[in-house]
């Protein structure tokens, strides 16, 4: 089935009402990699919730999530074929502990990088407080329509991604991921069976399941937060950055990080880039109590 532009740029992504709480954030910080050290209590402070509980800002990206909403025949995409291009989160008040929230995703552009090249479908989240409309955090993705290109749509151009940064890190942090991870991830609400189901990997070109691109994300954000922020989340601004390769569940993910923000990541074992192009914002530390 070939892509329609009109109907994948108008599709009636389902608005989504979820109720959180304090066992949801620490489950989403346990499925990111959060507590795999036991004895370290910044850690603890979000994978247990009777230690806080403290909210990753980055859990905003499972909040409100849709679903695997462009397996819908409905799109014309190639379901299986796809993967997570870019992704970028701002987040703009505090996500809550305990409450109600709204996601509501739509497509803001559609790509045509030419028949055999693919495609590149841009969209928007924005999560708001069920009760008082707050607007909590806006995340912005691209991904990469890859058996979907020549429909005749837009052909560009894109925005360029950041420069590259140069010279040596200022910080290197190696943090594992567990065989089972996907497994774990994708109970947050992302049921791409790429990520579970070998068979399906395997038509999609992988050699097995691979870790979904935001627990990727997360497991990176992890490292920005001990390094930029201190494990004091409430100093996290923003993050954008390129999923470049997929990274295996059980393998270990090394990010370097340059003390303005910039970043990347890669698999230690293998020396492949898995996340380029990498910016973070976190404030200052304010003065002390």
């Amino acid at each position: 089935m070939t892509i329609d532009p009109e109907i994948l740029l108008n599709f009636p992504i389902p608005e989504i009402r979820q109720r959180i709480t304090g066992g949801d954030a620490a489950f989403y910080a346990l499925s990111v990699g959060m507590g795999q050290d036991p004895t370290d209590p910044r850690q603890l402070a979000y994978a247990d919730p009777h230690r806080g509980p403290r909210v990753l800002p980055w859990m905003a990206l499972v909040l409100g999530h849709p679903g695997f909403w462009l397996a819908d025949p409905r799109t014309g995409v190639d379901a299986v074929r796809l993967v997570h291009g870019e992704q970028a989160l701002e987040q703009h008040h505090p996500l809550p502990p305990e409450g109600e929230v709204i996601g509501r995703t739509r497509v803001t552009r559609l790509v045509d990088k030419g028949k055999g090249r693919g495609a590149l479908l841009f969209s928007e989240k924005q999560l708001r407080d069920a009760v008082t409309g707050t607007l909590y955090a806006t995340a912005r993705s691209t991904t990469f329509l890859r058996g979907d290109g020549g429909f005749g749509g837009d052909p560009g151009p894109v925005p360029p991604p950041p420069p590259p940064p140069s010279g040596a890190p200022d910080a290197v942090v190696d943090l594992p991921t567990r065989p089972e991870q996907a497994l774990f991830y994708r109970l947050n609400g992302d049921d791409n069976p790429l990520h579970a189901d070998p068979a399906k990997a395997a038509a999609a070109g992988f050699e097995r399941p691979i870790l979904h691109g935001l627990c990727t994300l997360g497991v990176v954000a992890h490292a920005l937060l001990r390094v930029l922020g201190d494990y004091d989340e409430a100093r996290f601004r923003a993050l954008s950055l390129r999923f470049t390769a997929p990274v295996l569940p059980g393998e270990t993910i090394r990010t370097e990080i340059w003390r303005d923000g910039a970043f990347r990541a890669r698999v230690a074992g293998r020396d492949v880039v898995v996340v380029d192009h990498g910016q973070a914002r976190f404030a200052a530390p304010g003065p002390a109590a």
